[in-house]
């Protein structure tokens, strides 16, 4: 999950959305645990007022606003996506499974809850029709798993947000606390090899986010270890 963050944060920050992430697009080596987005068939520079169509990205991925037929959307399609690829791996199925995109719509509904009408413009503003059934949101454990923890729960809440403006940038998820255990020293793979390196940020990264971002990416060990290099 940081890692495939870590790459949807330097593909956007290209200009770049991919439009088509899900499992078979995410490459991992399994020794060194490095992974990679492939597939950029679907990918496309994303301009404002320029019509994009919505029928991209695999169903059980496709964020809501493409549902409600959006042909604005920003990148922020990519996220909803990682949210859905990271309950998948929690589950270990798919989370939302509609035939089509009509009943896409209605799985998602069904689990997070109708939008209101401020999420629905979020998604479409030219979206005219709010007659919804009115259905409340499920808890997550019982959407997922009843051994989630707090932090694990608030990480996939903030990417499977309805308003795509809500969604959690990816570089500020990489600070999230869910991911504190790769920021110790002492972590290894399962394989006892060490991790990927996750912390090789350039300044071009660093800049693109707030101060107090800036300062939770790079570990207090990784901080070091480069101060004494530069002496």
């Amino acid at each position: 999950m940081y890692q495939i963050l870590r790459a949807i944060a330097t593909i956007h920050r290209m200009g770049v959305c991919h439009r088509d992430i899900k499992p078979q697009n995410l490459l991992i080596i399994p020794k060194t645990g490095e992974l990679r987005i492939g597939d950029f068939g679907s990918a496309k520079r994303l301009e404002k007022g320029v019509v994009n169509t919505s029928y991209i990205c695999s169903r059980y991925y496709r964020a809501p606003e493409l549902l409600f037929s959006s042909t604005g959307y920003t990148n922020k399609i990519d996220l909803w996506s990682i949210g859905c690829v990271f309950a998948e791996m929690l589950i270990l199925r798919p989370l939302f499974t509609g035939q089509s995109g009509a009943k896409q719509l209605v799985k998602i509904i069904q689990l997070l809850g109708t939008p209101t009408q401020e999420d629905i413009k979020a998604m479409n503003p030219n979206y005219s029709t709010f007659n919804l059934p009115q259905i409340k949101s499920k808890p997550w454990k019982q959407i997922l798993r009843n051994d989630l923890d707090q932090n694990t729960i608030d990480l996939i809440s903030n990417l499977l947000q309805y308003n795509p403006n809500k969604r959690i940038d990816p570089l500020e998820a990489c600070t999230h606390p869910f991911f504190d255990e790769l920021r110790d020293p002492n972590t290894l793979l399962p394989n006892n090899q060490p991790l990927p390196e996750l912390f090789d940020f350039d300044s071009d990264e660093l800049n693109s986010v707030d101060f107090e971002i800036r300062k939770k990416l790079i570990p207090s060990h990784i901080m070091e270890s480069q101060k004494k290099q530069m002496k």
